[in-house]
């Protein structure tokens, strides 16, 4: 079934769906990761030497417009409606996480081995300096949400254990974790606790995909109203700033590490698509969306891994060249907006055209009922891995360059050994003996 699915094309696959799909839910993973995307290209304000700041800090004012355009909160939300529903399908846990992480773990990895692969090459030729140099720290750091992700998968099977028992009470648990430990961080000042929301924040938006999958979201005008006032009255009336995304310099962000202004984002944005619901569900029932929704899920990771790569690549052919660079937020760089995006969005076709074989299904392996501790090793190696080189970057990779991932330093190297002996771990635990 797998090896064929793959052969298939995105018409034969939209005309076979089954019914009882839900497609509203794979529109707004596409969604999320399409304003994801964008956000980042408008983002990026390149200065005429090369160097890359963020529009946001350019034009504060723009600020509020994260409360919007931040959408992660609804793709882990998505994350979270998917995972119950392979979980109930498939609940050992090794078959469970080689499963989940295939079209995860493969295309990150063969972007991890290109671009480690370019660093070495620009490192050793001495060009590693400007744009280049700039690239080599900045197309990394969208692996932080691959790391949270792999989290997210290695959580589901207790997390959905305490859902089916307590429903919206586990939610509420994570939830209280999110709020004591903003508490202890603004309150009482206690040291590096502020860490802990990195799972307490994110697992508690996972979660309420959970309770969507059995219909459990019952009022979300309620759940997007409180969101917003809680988020409005957090940011309003405590420590917390206004952007829902991370500004440079900052002295505290919302995103790194969450904070439960961050959570309430969340709430409103997931009531806010849960409302969207019947709409939504009409317009992808349309043939032709439909057909571009699928086409679009099969290459969604693909793109997001390189949609930096071709940014930056668009930048450096306009300084290469010398086109000029207009200030950022001036009235000439708003003009190039269009056409800077239409050449990174051809430029992203093509890498994803070059690397999609990667993100392609593969042939499902049989149930096992072995490899669970090795799974879970692997998961934690692979997520480690991923999440540190979100932090380190390629830059500085032949001179010791480190960062540091909870409290201990990490280089590249290790980064990348890591993540590499993570995903081997998962493969081949999942392949262990057969059920029966």
């Amino acid at each position: 079934m797998g090896s064929s699915r793959s052969r298939l094309g995105a018409r034969e696959l939209a005309a076979a769906t089954p019914a009882t799909r839900d497609r509203y839910v794979d529109l707004l993973r596409v969604a999320s990761l399409a304003v994801v995307v964008l956000g980042h290209w408008l983002m990026a304000a390149v200065t005429a030497d090369g160097q890359v700041g963020n529009l946001l800090a350019v034009v504060p004012e723009l600020q509020v417009v994260t409360w919007a355009f931040q959408v992660m909160p609804v793709f882990f939300f998505v994350g979270g409606f998917s995972h119950a529903l392979a979980h109930r399908s498939r609940p050992q846990y090794a078959a469970f996480l080689r499963a989940r992480l295939q079209r995860l773990l493969r295309p990150t990895m063969v972007f991890v081995g290109v671009w480690g692969a370019a660093a070495l090459v620009l490192q050793l030729s001495g060009v590693d300096g400007g744009l280049a140099g700039v690239a080599l720290r900045l197309v990394t750091q969208p692996l932080w949400f691959i790391g949270i992700y792999l989290a997210m998968v290695a959580f589901t099977p207790p997390l959905m254990r305490l859902h089916e028992r307590w429903g919206w009470g586990a939610f509420g648990a994570l939830a209280g974790g999110a709020v004591a430990v903003d508490v202890l961080r603004f309150a009482a000042d206690v040291p590096y606790v502020e860490f802990l929301n990195f799972a307490f924040v994110w697992l508690a938006v996972h979660q309420l995909g959970f309770l969507r999958a059995d219909g459990m979201i019952r009022r979300p005008a309620l759940l997007a109203g409180a969101g917003l006032a809680g988020a409005t009255a957090l940011v309003a009336l405590g420590p917390y700033p206004l952007s829902m995304v991370g500004m440079p310099g900052e002295k505290v962000s919302n995103m790194a590490p969450p904070t439960l202004a961050l959570l309430c984002h969340g709430l409103w944005l997931v009531g806010a698509v849960e409302l969207l619901r019947g709409p939504g569900a009409r317009f992808v029932a349309r043939a032709g969306v439909w057909r571009a929704v699928v086409a679009a899920n099969g290459i969604a990771m693909t793109a997001f891994l390189w949609h930096l790569t071709a940014m930056l690549g668009v930048y450096g052919v306009m300084l290469g060249s010398g086109l000029g660079l207009p200030a950022p937020a001036s009235g000439a760089w708003w003009a190039q907006v269009p056409l800077r995006f239409a050449a990174a969005a051809v430029l992203t076709a093509l890498l994803v055209a070059v690397f999609r074989r990667f993100e392609a299904p593969v042939p499902a392996a049989p149930a096992t009922d072995t490899g669970g501790p090795l799974a879970a090793l692997g998961i934690t190696l692979a997520l480690l891995g991923v999440l540190g080189l979100s932090l380190t970057g390629f830059a500085g990779l032949l001179d010791g360059h480190s960062a540091t991932l909870i409290a201990v330093p990490v280089t590249a190297p290790a980064a990348v050994g890591l993540a590499l002996v993570g995903w081997l771990a998962v493969e081949r635990a999942g392949r262990g003996r057969r059920i029966g």
